[in-house]
């Protein structure tokens, strides 16, 4: 009988525990919150759009040898602030001064053949003129012999008169007839004279045109030669690396002696000046994202500070499509998936102190407040 009414007892505790209010009240309560939260969360997801798949980015600047050479002397350490034109490494100059000094004397070569060309060419137009006036004399005294050669035939056809009628002597027609000989030899030698000259006058004047050829050579000569002393001076100035811009030194992987190669890559600035950020968007929150619109950016290591922005601008193309493989669903089974925007955010607020500590590839997460 006792256990009976003990039972009893004990059924009816559980059933006045069962039928209290606090139960139904805290089950009210976190019903209530629940949904509280779930109609906050699916009104404030109507407003905003939220990735964590964004990073960091800064102009990285890599600084890359035009020449090859050995390194001389490192000016710069690992994450070092340089200025832009601060010189960062010197090559080995001596191969490249020496190639400056051939230059310079084969320009002075140059220079040399050019003043020896238009000489001769001086010379060569002097000669001509004498040759000419040579030739002028020769035919003035040709036209003098002619006349004299006139006279004597004259004389000599009288003394063919003369001794037919026996009015003079033989002796005398003899010299009329040399005298007339003479002359005629006289002029044969005046031409074979006028000839030569006209012959030297003809050489001096292709020697001239040889001359002025030469001349024309060397010029363009003196051309070439002070393209490769400024050609020289150019390869010259490359042993002296600067920095391109403002920025931080990455890790500096030269040392002194080290040979580097025309076009390699020594190390990277990232670039101080400017930072934003690259968040990588699902296609599905494509939808109603537009340009400037306002960004809230939460990065990891401040995340206790939040970071105006805004959304500048959207990539051509998902990034599958800027990868070394992008996928080619032609080529094989199809199995859709969700791509990814590239979207470039901007910071707004330039004077926030904190941007100085964000470095490049940094992870953030971004709040888009569609308008």
């Amino acid at each position: 009988m006792a256990t009976e009414t003990k039972q009893e007892d004990i059924t009816e505790t559980v059933t006045r525990k069962k039928r209290s209010p606090i139960f139904i009240i805290i089950m009210i309560l976190l019903v209530g919150a629940g949904v509280f939260y779930g109609v906050k969360k699916y009104t404030y997801s109507r407003h905003h759009e939220e990735t964590d798949d964004a990073q960091v980015e800064a102009n990285i600047n890599p600084v890359i040898s035009r020449v090859s050479g050995y390194v001389q002397k490192v000016y710069v350490e690992d994450n070092q602030l340089v200025r832009k034109g601060d010189t960062l490494l010197v090559l080995d100059q001596r191969d490249f001064l020496l190639a400056l000094q051939q230059a310079e004397a084969a320009a002075n070569t140059a220079k040399s053949s050019y003043n020896a060309a238009v000489s001769s060419s001086v010379a060569s137009g002097k000669n001509i003129n004498t040759t000419q006036a040579a030739v002028a004399i020769v035919n003035a005294q040709i036209e003098a012999a002619k006349v004299t050669l006139r006279r004597a035939q004259q004389d000599l056809t009288r003394y063919e008169n003369l001794i037919k009628d026996h009015a003079i002597t033989q002796q005398q027609y003899e010299q009329a007839l040399a005298t007339k000989q003479a002359a005629e030899k006289q002029v044969q030698v005046l031409v074979t004279q006028r000839n030569q000259a006209s012959a030297q006058s003809s050489a001096a004047a292709s020697q001239t045109n040889a001359s002025t050829g030469q001349s024309d050579v060397a010029a363009s000569m003196i051309k070439q030669r002070a393209v490769d002393v400024e050609n020289a001076k150019l390869h010259l100035s490359y042993t002296v690396i600067t920095a391109p811009e403002t920025g931080i030194v990455s890790k500096v992987p030269v040392q002194e002696g080290q040979f580097i190669q025309a076009g390699a890559s020594v190390f990277s600035i990232v670039m101080s000046s400017d930072k934003w950020v690259v968040a990588n968007f699902k296609e599905t929150q494509y939808n109603k994202m537009m340009e400037d619109q306002k960004v809230t950016v939460h990065v990891d290591a401040l995340p206790k500070h939040d970071f105006e922005a805004v959304l500048s601008s959207f990539a051509p193309a998902t990034g599958a499509k800027f990868s070394i493989l992008p996928p080619d669903n032609a080529s094989g089974n199809f199995v859709k998936v969700v791509q990814r925007l590239p979207v470039k955010i901007e910071f707004t607020n330039k004077s926030d102190s904190l941007l100085k500590k964000l470095r490049a590839g940094m992870n953030v997460s971004v709040d888009v407040k569609l308008d």
